[in-house]
């Protein structure tokens, strides 16, 4: 483990693909946070794209905000999304670019790429592909993407270096990076930084 993080890579990693996993393979579950087709409609997504995607799309879609809010993604951009989990965000951005874009969703949970990669085919996204992989080490090549998308991800990485040091390196020279997370602008006590449970929960 790096002296320098908080807590420990590899275990709040374990932790997450246990809360995430759930998520996946039951989306209509109680969890301890919001999910799915009110999640969206509580974001401001386009309520007419929303509706017309199949459950399978939506259900286990657990941001925390909208990154298209920022920009409206252009025709035919490559984009990645970091940290893809059942595939929404990655299906509203195939939206947005069209066919001659291209989407790359990342996500290191099995069960979320196998959701993710059977409802894009089930939806005819030609243009999107989910790839295994660590927010710390994204499995596309240098100065890739246009734009790099992320909804409440990078807060779950240990190592923001790293994961920032990521998400610049696929992104072309002029690129945007779009995301929304959760930030906390109080001093949090070490104890804290170090409790594992406070940072998935």
């Amino acid at each position: 483990m790096n002296a320098e993080l908080p807590v420990d890579p590899v275990a709040l990693r374990e932790e997450v693909k246990s809360k995430y996993r759930e998520v996946a393979s039951n989306p209509h579950g109680e969890h301890h946070f919001h999910t799915g087709r009110p999640l969206a409609k509580r974001l401001g997504y386009d309520q007419a794209l929303v509706d017309s995607m199949p459950d399978a799309a939506v259900e286990s879609f657990a941001g925390v905000a909208n990154p298209f809010s920022l920009r409206t993604l252009e025709p035919g951009e490559k984009v990645v999304d970091a940290g893809s989990g059942g595939g929404f965000d990655c299906f509203v951005a195939a939206h947005q670019v069209g066919p001659q874009g291209q989407v790359v969703g990342i996500d290191m949970l099995p069960e979320m790429l196998e959701k993710s990669r059977s409802t894009a085919k089930r939806m005819g996204l030609k243009q999107v592909e989910f790839r295994e992989g660590l927010l710390e080490k994204i499995p596309v090549q240098d100065g890739w993407a246009d734009v790099v998308i992320s909804n409440g991800v990078i807060n779950l990485c240990a190592d923001k270096k790293a994961t920032f040091s990521e998400l610049w390196r696929v992104l072309r020279p002029g690129g945007r990076l779009q995301f929304g997370d959760i930030a906390n602008g109080k001093p949090v006590p070490a104890s804290a930084l170090r409790d594992i449970d406070l940072w998935t929960g």
